[in-house]
């Protein structure tokens, strides 16, 4: 399942009015620190489908 570039640039920047670090967003969404560093460093878009429900209810709390 690919992540679009969108949702990545909305939780880069949710993050970044939090306030919080890559290591923070890992433990309030349950997702590997490595697989959200490859993601926000554009290494990757393709993430499994249990990834993508997780950053996008993080998304949908936070708002």
């Amino acid at each position: 399942m690919q992540l679009s570039s969108t949702t990545v640039i909305a939780v880069k920047r949710l993050r970044g009015e939090l306030n919080i670090s890559v290591l923070e967003l890992s433990r309030q969404t349950g997702i590997s620190r490595w697989t959200l560093d490859k993601l926000f460093n554009g290494k990757t878009n393709n993430v499994r489908p249990t990834t993508y429900e997780k950053l996008n209810n993080w998304l949908a709390k936070q708002i």
